[in-house]
This record gives C-alpha cells, sequence and structure tokens, in this order.
C-alpha cells in the first residue's frame, strides 16, 4: 500500500465525480458485509493509510467543513484566546434556533498555512475527522462518503476496502 495513495485534492475530487454510481454500488454491497469486519478491515487501513498522509500538507477539512461547538470548547477556547465568551461567540459562532453552535465562517478562522492555530483547543469534530478510527463505520456511511472528494485518508481507506472487500462494480 505505501507510495500507492493518493494525495492530490484535485485528482480526488475529479475521481470521487467519476466514481459515483460505484461508490453508490459499493455502500448498498458494505451493507451485506459484517459490521465488526469491516470496523477491524477500516481501523487497519487507518493505520496504515493516515500514517503516510500528513493533514497539515492539506488542511483541506478545515477548508470545507461545518465545525459544531459545544459550550464548554467554547468557554475553553474564549478563555485560552483571553476574550469574552461574549466576545468570542459574535467573533466566531453562529447559533442556531435550537441552540446548536458552528463555526460562523468556511474556512475556519483558525486556519493558517494549512494547520490549526489552536490545536489543542479544537473542537471535537476537529478531533475526530476523519472519524476512521472509530466504531460503527457503516453507521456512519453517508458522512463518510460526502467526505470522500476531500479528505485523502478518507478516499484512500473507501478505495483500498473497495479491493478488500472483493468489491466488484455491475456493469448493465
Amino acid at each position: 500500500m505505501k507510495n500507492n495513495l493518493e494525495t492530490n485534492l484535485l485528482h480526488i475530487a475529479k475521481l470521487a465525480v467519476e466514481k459515483t454510481k460505484e461508490n453508490d454500488a459499493f455502500v448498498e454491497h458494505l451493507g451485506l458485509l459484517n459490521s465488526a469486519e469491516i470496523d477491524a478491515s477500516v481501523h487497519t487501513l487507518n493505520t496504515t493509510i493516515s500514517s503516510q498522509i500528513d493533514c497539515t500538507a492539506c488542511g483541506n477539512c478545515c477548508k470545507n467543513l461545518m465545525i459544531n461547538i459545544k459550550d464548554e470548547e467554547a468557554n475553553a477556547l474564549s478563555q485560552h484566546l483571553q476574550q469574552s465568551r461574549d466576545s468570542f461567540d459574535e467573533q466566531y459562532v453562529e447559533k442556531g434556533s435550537n441552540g446548536m453552535m458552528l463555526m460562523n465562517t468556511i474556512p475556519c478562522h483558525f486556519l493558517s498555512e494549512q494547520k490549526c492555530t489552536i490545536y489543542q483547543f479544537r473542537f471535537e469534530g476537529c478531533r475526530e475527522f476523519p472519524a476512521m478510527h472509530l466504531p460503527r463505520f457503516k453507521e456512519r456511511l453517508f458522512t463518510t462518503m460526502m467526505h470522500y472528494s476531500i479528505c485523502p485518508i478518507i478516499f484512500n481507506i473507501v478505495e483500498a476496502l473497495k479491493i478488500e472487500t472483493k468489491f466488484k462494480l455491475k456493469v448493465d
């Protein structure tokens, strides 16, 4: 698997469009397979693939994702930035009518030169992304495939998983 990884973001985005039908069929294929076995495969692939991809050379997640913020995260970060919570919210947060809080811009305010400037205070969604280390991969397929076109780790894991599960696109 070494050195055969696709990391060119433009090529990944192009391939994602070209593989739309294939990926839809692959999601259906995964639905028929054992969840525990898929999790084990994804975790193994993640260990191998994520160690070969430098996220700080990419930063594409920070340029494309809407980030949910929890109250305690906003409190910690506003304190770290030496801002009042009201000032922090005004500058960085968009609040929904249901109380949900999101970063108010994409790309993220805290991305600079492909790196997170608040790394030790980054939000849970940022820490977990691309979530390939988490259990229940099949339950997250919708969001995984939404991010397939923007994240080299996700792209390469999905492509390797196609091989590992012996997926074949049936041609009509």
